[in-house]
């Protein structure tokens, strides 16, 4: 992990600079381990406030994004308790050494419990740029099963260019396509991977705009629908009634200035929403399960925590 402090940190993720919602949260976290690391004043009370600060920009960067908030927190956990800034700086420092360890695991056993749901000779899509559906896909091709491989172009920003150079540099057999032929192209797919920026506690999907289309035309066609996500992208704040808000990003990303009237709007939303009844199984570091085990997982990882996250 490349050290950045967390002024860039923040201007980077909020730039799409750094993008996928596990990368946003290793680098978020981080950048917090680094502030510590190189904080030189030893008053609690200051220390706690200027860390308060740090958490905040670096939240605020992606406020959408549960991977990141799960991450902070998992990271400042404990340092209310903390006797002095030499014990506090040595647990955020544990807290995210172990956060980006995990994070890095769950992606490899994601792929490893994923790829049995591959056959050889299927052909799968995938959308966006997700680590976790890549490492699905990518191990299976090195268990040496004969696989193709259909990517959306993600526009805006197109991160399915970042995907299908991933992939055929692997040697897959790869082909790119245009957003609006999902439809068309599911009737040649066997089987979607995709990933989660965030889960809801009843197993509603938020992820890149485009994936919800992909859900339907998948369940029109009777192709299977799987969401490859480590559980730390599971959102407890939705155990208490939160929603999740979908971030919009400005103009400039879809047309540039002066090509339309200033008269006409542009709506350019990150994320959608795909509903619980159209995921065959959320495929996680801790197996595969159905949407409607998210609930008892939070609850079981949440413990006693839980309402003190809710405050």
């Amino acid at each position: 992990m490349v050290h950045m402090n967390v002024d860039d940190t923040a201007a980077m993720i909020k730039d799409m600079t750094i993008r996928g919602a596990g990368k946003i949260a290793r680098t978020g976290v981080s950048a917090l381990s680094d502030f510590v690391g190189s904080y030189e004043g030893r008053d609690m009370k200051a220390f706690r406030k200027d860390l308060e600060k740090a958490k905040k920009k670096i939240l605020d960067s992606r406020p959408t994004a549960v991977s990141l908030w799960n991450g902070v927190h998992a990271t400042l956990k404990g340092v209310e308790e903390a006797k002095d800034v030499g014990e506090a700086i040595s647990l955020v420092q544990k807290n995210a050494r172990e956060f980006i360890e995990n994070s890095t695991k769950a992606v490899e056993l994601i792929g490893k419990i994923g790829a049995k749901r591959i056959q050889d000779g299927d052909t799968v899509m995938t959308h966006c740029n997700s680590s976790a559906a890549l490492s699905v896909i990518k191990t299976a091709y090195e268990q040496g099963k004969h696989i193709k491989v259909y990517a959306t172009e993600s526009r805006p920003w197109r991160q399915g260019i970042l995907t299908v150079n991933d992939l055929g540099k692997a040697g897959i057999d790869t082909t790119l396509v245009i957003d609006s032929a999902v439809r068309t192209v599911m009737t040649k797919v066997d089987k979607v991977f995709v990933g989660a920026d965030t889960i809801t506690s009843h197993g509603v999907l938020v992820n890149k705009i485009g994936t919800s289309q992909l859900a339907l035309s998948a369940n029109e066609a009777r192709v299977q629908f799987y969401v490859c996500s480590e559980t730390y992208k599971f959102s407890p704040m939705t155990l208490f009634g939160d929603t999740v808000a979908i971030e919009e990003r400005g103009f400039d990303e879809i047309v540039k200035k002066g090509e339309i009237p200033d008269s006409v709007k542009i709506y350019n939303p990150v994320f959608d929403v795909t509903p619980a009844k159209y995921i065959d199984a959320i495929i996680t570091e801790l197996g595969v399960m159905s949407p409607g085990s998210v609930y008892d997982v939070l609850v079981r990882q949440l413990g006693e925590r839980i309402f003190q996250i809710k405050e």
